[in-house]
């Protein structure tokens, strides 16, 4: 569905996108990360022919943005910021944006009455767009992307603004849209990609530094997986007991009131709940806690756009 290929674009002296080539699939929800500065933005913008490449291309189903009127027609774009006319009313808005789009009167109105709906619109629809929350203002700029159905949509920051009820409804309607649309979805808040995207792309420095679905790139994070346990015993038993273990590489511990919060490094990622749950019940220890963490999504790019960072520095110097 999407095909980006050596994608490059300079400002001036510039480089934002450093020769970027990536596919998406029909369907497929992709999140794409990056810290600022990274060519996330500029990115987009060519993909919704808003701005050309420098050199590279640009495809949505089959057809170049920057030379196709119905490729660009084939997308729906939410900015971080839409710009909205806030002296019309949110009908009045939809009305006008499906007239850009070519829409029929009934196709409009049909429309219309299904994006105020799935975006939680249908109350506010009479109203002046000047007089809505910065959340509502989000909902409407959510709905002009959806509003003519089309094949790709491309939302910036899509829950900017919303409360954590619209977080969740707007976390909702983009996993009912899988399937439905190709979405890329670019956020700063890494849950949302967690829990919606099916593959990430994090990009620094203009170039795509790691992919894959987040299960993997949690995966890759280096000495993240651990075990958090609390017995009551002493810290320096538990230190040469624990250690003991031959899937532990090392534990760490401290005493609070009389209870000793230990910390256990497996061996290779190895789930060793477990072998820790015998041997502390062998020894008779009251345990009050125990829980595995992983890695997550946040570790991963931190420790990726770090590495990154270091590998540019060293370049420079």
């Amino acid at each position: 569905m999407i095909e980006v290929q050596n994608l490059v674009k300079w400002y001036g002296p510039t480089l934002a996108v450093d020769d970027l080539t990536f596919s998406i699939p029909e369907g497929q929800i992709v999140g794409v990360l990056g810290p600022n500065g990274a060519g996330k933005s500029t990115t987009l913008r060519i993909l919704t022919g808003f701005i050309p490449p420098t050199s590279g291309r640009a495809v949505v189903a089959g057809l170049d943005v920057t030379q196709s009127a119905q490729a660009r027609a084939d997308i729906g774009y939410q900015p971080e910021n839409t710009p909205l006319y806030s002296e019309m009313r949110v009908e009045e808005y939809l009305q006008y944006r499906g007239k850009l789009m070519q829409m029929d009167r009934g196709s409009r109105a049909k429309r219309i009455d299904l994006v105020c709906d799935r975006c939680g619109l249908t109350q506010s629809r009479r109203r002046l767009i000047g007089q809505l929350s910065k959340g509502n203002r989000q909902r409407v700029g959510l709905a002009q992307a959806l509003l003519h159905n089309p094949k790709v949509l491309i939302l910036d920051e899509p829950t900017s603004g919303l409360d954590p009820n619209q977080v969740t409804h707007v976390r909702e309607l983009i996993r009912e849209l899988r399937g439905k649309h190709t979405i890329i979805l670019s956020t700063h808040i890494l849950p949302e990609v967690e829990k919606t995207a099916d593959r990430v792309l994090i990009i620094a420095g203009g170039r795509i530094v790691a992919e894959g679905t987040p299960d993997e790139l949690r995966h890759g994070v280096s000495s993240a997986v651990r075990v958090l346990f609390e017995v009551k015993a002493a810290a320096d038993a538990v230190q040469r007991v624990v250690g003991q273990i031959p899937g532990i590489a090392s534990v760490e511990t401290s005493m609070h009131d009389g209870w000793c919060r230990a910390v256990a490094a497996p061996r290779d990622s190895q789930d060793v709940r477990e072998q820790l749950g015998q041997l502390l019940l062998t020894n008779g220890w009251p345990v009050r806690e125990m829980r595995h963490e992983g890695g997550s999504l946040e570790q991963f790019f931190i420790q990726i756009t770090a590495e990154q960072e270091q590998a540019r520095d060293g370049t420079a110097a």
